[in-house]
């Protein structure tokens, strides 16, 4: 399996825009071949240990269940059209690949 987490910090941190994000997540990413598992949100409020991770406002996990399936996802129509109408709104992204 292939585990690829995409944290997303937002130009605009308001709740509108945050939840716009999930939205977006969902429409275009959700249904891709391969995928075992998908799951779009918010940072939780709550979850502030010392340990933990804020610098983001959402948080996209999706589990693969082949290498193939995440390399034909990284260049799918959806996937790419994803990227193109969403990214001027991101101050930074993170992508954490594993293969577990």
């Amino acid at each position: 399996m292939i585990v690829h987490n995409v944290y997303f910090t937002l130009n605009d941190p308001s709740e509108s825009a945050v939840d716009h994000m999930v939205q977006e997540c969902n429409k275009y990413l959700k249904n891709h071949p391969g995928v075992t598992f998908f799951a779009a949100g918010k940072c939780e409020d709550e979850l502030a240990r010392p340990v933990n991770d804020r610098m983001y406002h959402v948080a996209l996990h999706v589990v693969f269940d082949t290498r193939q399936a995440h390399d034909d996802y990284q260049v799918a129509e959806a996937h790419l059209r994803f990227i193109d109408d969403n990214k001027a709104s991101w101050k930074q992204v993170r992508v954490f690949d594993s293969n577990c």
